[in-house]
């Protein structure tokens, strides 16, 4: 069932459907509000002529930023269990088969 979620940007309200779960829905949203706030506070300090297109770049790229770091990191985690297993593998089956032998 789709469920309303509502958020406020720049002053405005903006509805949407979350066709999946809305608790999450409405964390995703509320994250975007953060960040975009964060862009806003961002640019403020350097000019008072900045518009809100600017300011949802600023968001995006910020969350693309974002984004690519904790992918950067889940590769290096996935790497890393990955060497770790196969080290593992090789202990246990030198543990197992001391000789040397095929198993």
């Amino acid at each position: 069932m789709d469920q309303l979620v509502t958020i406020e940007l720049f002053g405005h309200p903006f509805t949407f459907k979350a066709e999946t779960d809305a608790v999450q829905a409405k964390e995703v949203a509320d994250f975007l509000v953060q960040e975009v706030s964060r862009a806003e506070d961002q640019l403020s300090s350097k000019s008072k002529n900045i518009t809100k297109r600017i300011i949802l770049i600023l968001a995006a790229l910020n969350i693309a930023n974002q984004y690519f770091e904790l992918r950067q990191k889940h590769n290096d985690l996935l790497q890393n269990i990955s060497e770790r297993s196969t080290s593992l593998i090789g202990k246990l089956e030198t543990l197992c088969n001391p000789t040397g032998d095929a198993v």
